[in-house]
């Protein structure tokens, strides 16, 4: 009789350990795919700063240096991106897609600044459109971060309570890492309202 109550527990013991192991699967899963969604919407956003910056040319002819630093910033983004969906939730991955995204929405905002400068050029049915689809990009990349960060953050929890942590540690289970805001400083600062 206690052989039968021993191997109960030890089978039920091998069943808790195999639903706590397949839950941080499923959520480190869950986190992965919520990655991918940003990845889309980044890959959207650079698919669509190219094109600004091409209906732009013909007005800026004075400003190429604006428009070489906004092509640049891109290109980093998007390495930077491709290294963090190699291997969402590094902290070295986010970290860096973070700085290249901040240092690409800098170049985006002098590039409007200067768009402030060109009344014809703000008027551009084209740069009109493709501005618009950029901010909804925008929006569409603010929205799947968010839901990264929070499944992350699930996924984060589950490894670290007890005794989830045992098993996270044994079968690799790493921390991963929120992604930080991609807007630059410049960016997160309200705007000042003046009624002059």
């Amino acid at each position: 009789m206690s052989g039968w109550i021993a191997l109960a527990v030890i089978v039920a013991i091998a069943f808790w350990a195999i639903a706590i192991y397949n839950g941080l699967v499923a959520l480190r899963n869950r986190y992965k795919n919520s990655f991918a969604q940003i990845d889309v919407q980044l890959k959207r956003r650079y698919d669509l700063i190219p094109n600004l910056v091409e209906a732009a040319k013909g007005y800026l002819t004075h400003e190429r240096e604006t428009l070489e630093k906004v092509i640049a910033a891109r290109g980093a983004a998007m390495g930077a991106a491709q290294k963090a969906a190699a291997a969402p939730g590094d902290a070295a991955a986010m970290q860096g897609l973070a700085q290249a995204e901040g240092q690409l929405g800098g170049a985006m905002g002098r590039l409007m600044a200067v768009f402030e400068s060109y009344p014809d050029l703000k008027a551009n049915q084209n740069i009109l459109q493709v501005q618009e689809e950029l901010t909804s990009t925008e929006n569409k990349i603010a929205f799947a971060r968010q839901a990264y960060n929070d499944t992350v953050m699930e996924y984060n929890t589950q490894r670290e309570v007890f005794p989830n942590t045992i098993f996270a540690g044994m079968f690799g289970f790493i921390a991963a890492t929120l992604l930080e805001a991609t807007e630059s400083a410049e960016e997160r600062k309200a705007p000042k309202v003046s009624f002059k």
